[in-house]
C-alpha cells in the first residue's frame, strides 16, 4: 500500500495516481508523459510471464517507420504524384494515386477510359433541311458477350432532322463505338452536310436565286417563276432596271431558323444578265437614242 502523503508530495505521482490509480504507481502502465502527446496507447493483461500488450500505434506512425514519411498519399508537401511515386520506386502510377485519393484512400480504383469519338458525315438535300425529316442510319459495331469476347451486332439508329438545321449540326449518340474490355466504348457523332441543290444555295438563314435575263429584260423589266422547297409557286414581278448587283429580296421565303421553325430568313434573287455578243449598226444607233437623251 502506498502512503497518500507520498503521492501528494510528489507531483508526477500525484498524477499517475489521479488518472491510473494504485495500478499505475505500480509500473502496470506508463506515465501519462512516456508517449508524448498523441502517442501509443498499450494495454496490459496482467501483471504476470504470461502478460502482453496490445499496441494502438496510429496506423500513420507504422508508415513512418517503414517509408521515412506518415501517409503514402497525403501530407507529402507539394511534390506531386511524380515525387510520391518515386519515394515508392516507381513502383505506382500517377493514375493509382488519382484513384486512391478519389476512392477516399480506400484503395485502388482503376476507371476504364473512353474510345476515341467517332464521326460520320450525313448528306441531307436541302429540301430535307427545309421541311425536316427522319433518316434511319444502320450501323455496324462489336459488343461483348457475357464471356467478354466480342461478337458483331447491326443497329438501327432514328434520328430526327429539324426544319433549319444547317451543315454543321451534330447528332450525338452516346457509346455507340465497339466495345472493348476495360474501355468505355466511343461517342458516334453525325455531323449534318448538305447536298448542292439545283436551284437554290444557302446563305445562312437565307435562299439564293439565280435568274438568267436577257439585257432588254434587265432594262424593261421581268417575271420570275419559282417552285420553293415545299413544292409552292411563287410569281414575282421585277419592274426595277435591273443592274449586274441588283438583288430582289422576298422576305420569309427563306429557310426556317432551327430555334423558332415559325420564322424565315428571306428569298434573295440575283440576276445573271446575258449580254448580246454583237450589235448591228442600227441596233447601236437605236440604244444609243434611247439612252443618250
Amino acid at each position: 500500500m502506498f502512503h497518500s502523503s507520498l503521492v501528494l508530495s510528489d507531483p508526477q505521482k500525484r498524477t499517475i495516481y489521479d488518472q491510473y490509480g494504485e495500478d499505475g504507481l505500480k509500473g502496470q502502465v506508463p506515465p501519462p508523459d512516456a508517449g508524448g502527446a498523441g502517442g501509443p496507447t498499450f494495454f496490459s493483461t496482467g501483471g504476470g510471464p504470461t502478460s502482453f500488450r496490445f499496441n494502438t500505434r496510429n496506423a500513420d506512425d507504422i508508415f513512418n517507420e517503414f517509408f521515412g514519411f506518415s501517409s503514402p498519399f497525403g501530407g507529402m508537401g507539394g511534390g506531386g504524384s511524380g515525387m510520391r511515386n518515386a519515394r515508392f520506386g516507381g513502383m505506382f502510377d500517377d493514375d493509382m494515386f488519382a484513384s486512391y485519393g478519389e476512392g477516399g484512400g480506400g484503395g485502388y480504383q482503376s476507371a476504364p477510359r473512353k474510345g476515341a469519338l467517332i464521326e460520320q458525315r450525313l448528306p441531307c438535300t436541302l429540301e430535307e433541311l427545309y421541311k425536316g425529316t427522319t433518316k434511319k442510319m444502320k450501323i455496324s459495331r462489336e459488343i461483348l458477350d457475357a464471356s467478354g469476347r466480342t461478337a458483331p451486332v447491326e443497329e438501327i439508329l432514328t434520328i430526327n432532322i429539324k426544319p433549319g438545321w444547317k451543315k454543321g449540326t451534330k447528332i450525338t449518340f452516346q457509346e455507340k463505338g465497339n466495345e472493348h474490355p476495360n474501355q468505355v466504348p466511343s461517342d458516334l457523332v453525325f455531323i449534318v452536310d448538305e447536298k448542292a441543290h439545283r436551284t437554290f444555295t444557302r446563305d445562312g438563314n437565307d435562299l439564293v436565286f439565280t435568274h438568267k435575263i436577257p439585257l432588254v429584260e434587265a432594262l424593261s423589266g421581268c417575271i420570275v417563276h419559282i417552285t420553293t422547297l415545299d413544292g409552292r409557286n411563287l410569281t414575282i414581278p421585277i419592274n426595277n432596271v435591273i443592274h449586274p448587283d441588283y438583288e430582289e429580296i422576298v422576305p420569309k421565303e427563306g429557310m426556317p431558323i432551327s430555334k423558332d421553325p415559325t420564322k424565315k430568313g428571306n428569298l434573295r434573287i440575283k440576276f445573271d444578265i446575258k449580254f448580246p455578243a454583237r450589235l448591228t449598226s442600227s441596233q447601236k444607233a437605236g440604244i444609243k437614242e434611247l439612252l443618250g437623251s
